[in-house]
């Protein structure tokens, strides 16, 4: 298969998929090098795919009608696990999380949680490779881009936030 086939193909079956897929897994299927995955994924991004990096592979970028709004946070990494529970109980997408780093800039990690287990599977990811939070570098303080269904359970995810001494407020 040439590498253009193997590039539509991917795209075929991302467009499907409706959860992320890992380099590993497209590169089994394809019977090629994961390295070679990431070179298409990094061929096809160029070439203006959306394509998603996520902590469990790749995704298409889904088009939605949920509403979608960047809320200030700040927590101990301990909270970590707290907050993210928050978001995903009231049926909120947990899009990425940015930090503004005195040397870098804004920084921007991909994490498209939805759910109490992408949260614990992101827990254990951070585990298992003894990752810190990107919020360590701001001393806990953090932006999250998320999508809610509607305004009322956004609304109600900024109380509870705000409750749990979260949420940045004014």
């Amino acid at each position: 298969m040439t590498g253009t086939k193997r590039r539509d193909r991917i795209i075929q079956i991302l467009d499907q998929e409706k959860k992320a897929i890992s380099a590993s897994r497209l590169a089994e299927q394809f019977h090629v090098s994961r390295q070679i995955i990431v070179g298409d994924i990094a061929l096809l991004r160029a070439s203006g795919q959306n394509i998603l990096s996520t902590p469990r592979g790749y995704m298409m970028e889904q088009t939605t009608q949920q509403f979608i709004h960047r809320i200030a946070c700040q927590h101990t990494s301990k909270d970590m696990k707290k907050e993210l529970y928050l978001i995903v109980d009231l049926g909120c997408t947990v899009i990425d999380v940015i930090v503004e780093h005195p040397i870098y800039g804004e920084l921007i990690g991909s994490l498209q949680l939805s759910s109490r287990y992408d949260v614990d599977q992101y827990i254990a990811r951070c585990e298992k490779y003894d990752a810190q939070p990107l919020s360590l570098l701001t001393e806990g303080v953090h932006l999250h881009t998320i999508s809610c269904p509607d305004e009322t359970i956004y609304r109600t995810l900024l109380e509870q936030l705000e409750k749990e001494h979260i949420l940045i407020s004014e």
